[in-house]
């Protein structure tokens, strides 16, 4: 068992902070941005410099703008509803990966029909990345030591927000699972298959799946518990990447 011992903060100069959390956020979206532009898997694609660029944009704003969203809808409605402007006030947290994969899947749908570009093997050139933004954001969440675990006995840690407790580490659960093996499973799935639809479909089945397990040690969010008394909202949502996985595999298969 040991102590939460990182600062959240990477450096302050005067009244200005820079947030590990926030930094993780940029990497992970500099290693998109790489990704799209010198990968094999992205070059199947023949998109363009500007179209390239166009993309990096139109997948940021469907994660920040989708992840934004999602929180207020899926997680914590009716506070936003009587604090409206809370709603920009995203440095107080409120992020959800379920509305990110809303948002961005939204965003690919304009932009393969704008540019004329296969939508699936968009999907697979984007779901094969994302991992690793997963995985660095977890990082992130553990850093602030927020989205902690259920109470532990082993393999535990105390968090600054409940330091009489030891909680698993469900970040770093989270960000081992549906961050570093997914991105693996995917990256060598994208090389190998000419299957259009298949990394997708993939991505949205595995996280689904990897998301149910972690949600089993991960501390439910308190304004809204067990669903039931049984499932979580994540679990809930995951279920229904699922299916929306599901989807997707067949219509790589089909003829």
């Amino acid at each position: 068992m040991d102590n939460w011992w990182f600062n959240p903060v990477m450096f302050e100069i005067g009244p200005i902070k820079a947030h590990w959390y926030g930094f993780m956020y940029a990497l992970a979206f500099i290693f998109g941005y790489l990704f799209l532009n010198y990968s094999a898997i992205a070059g199947r694609m023949k998109l363009t410099s500007k179209q390239k660029d166009t993309l990096a944009v139109t997948v940021i704003l469907g994660v920040l703008l989708g992840g934004r969203l999602g929180y207020i809808v899926f997680y914590n409605l009716a506070y936003y509803f009587t604090n409206p402007l809370k709603i920009l006030a995203v440095w107080e947290g409120g992020m959800s990966m379920h509305g990110g994969v809303i948002g961005v899947i939204l965003g690919l749908i304009w932009f393969s029909r704008k540019y004329k570009v296969d939508f699936l093997k968009l999907g697979d050139t984007i779901t094969t990345i994302v991992p690793v933004g997963v995985m660095l954001v977890r990082i992130g969440n553990f850093i602030n030591g927020e989205l902690y675990g259920r109470i532990a006995d082993s393999y535990c840690f105390h968090f600054p927000s409940d330091p009489l407790n030891c909680r698993y580490p469900s970040q770093l659960l989270q960000g081992a699972l549906e961050g570093l093996i997914l991105f693996i499973i995917l990256y060598f799935t994208g090389k190998k298959t000419k299957k259009s639809g298949l990394v997708s479909g993939l991505f949205l089945i595995l996280y689904g799946l990897f998301r149910i397990f972690a949600e089993f040690f991960r501390e439910p969010d308190p304004q809204i518990g067990f669903l039931w008394n049984i499932v979580t909202m994540g679990q809930l949502l995951s279920a229904l990447m699922i299916i929306a996985g599901a989807f997707f595999i067949k219509a790589a298969f089909k003829k």
